[in-house]
């Protein structure tokens, strides 16, 4: 089974930028999707930004325009650049990837966004 590892995240003021980074432990290129979704508390899992094996991207409408999914093959990583960071942005950040019916998550990183 896939192991996946986020790292990036941390505290930042609103307005600034984080990048987010998940390592998986076999090519991404093995999964049909690699996602990043955030819980906020009290609140369900919800997707941010995910792309398929193809290079299709889809995003929250939240984050349009200010986050930026990508991936790095030779790496076997999958990036989330978040730009114009809003208090409502703080959350656990937790990467997926995903094949047929079965998903894999990551341990998650926080996010803090202060006002």
């Amino acid at each position: 089974q896939v192991h996946l590892v986020e790292s990036g995240g941390g505290l930042v003021q609103a307005g600034g930028s984080l990048r987010l980074s998940c390592a998986a432990s076999e090519s991404i290129f093995n999964f049909n999707t690699m996602a990043w979704y955030r819980q906020a508390p009290g609140k369900q899992r919800e997707l941010v930004a995910a792309i398929t094996v193809g290079g299709r991207t889809e995003y929250a409408d939240s984050v349009k325009a200010r986050f930026t999914i990508s991936r790095q093959s030779a790496k076997n990583t999958v990036d989330l650049q978040m730009n114009s960071l809003k208090p409502e942005d703080t959350a656990v950040y937790y990467c997926n990837a995903a094949i047929l019916r079965l998903n894999t998550w990551g341990q998650g990183t926080q996010v803090t966004v202060s006002s």
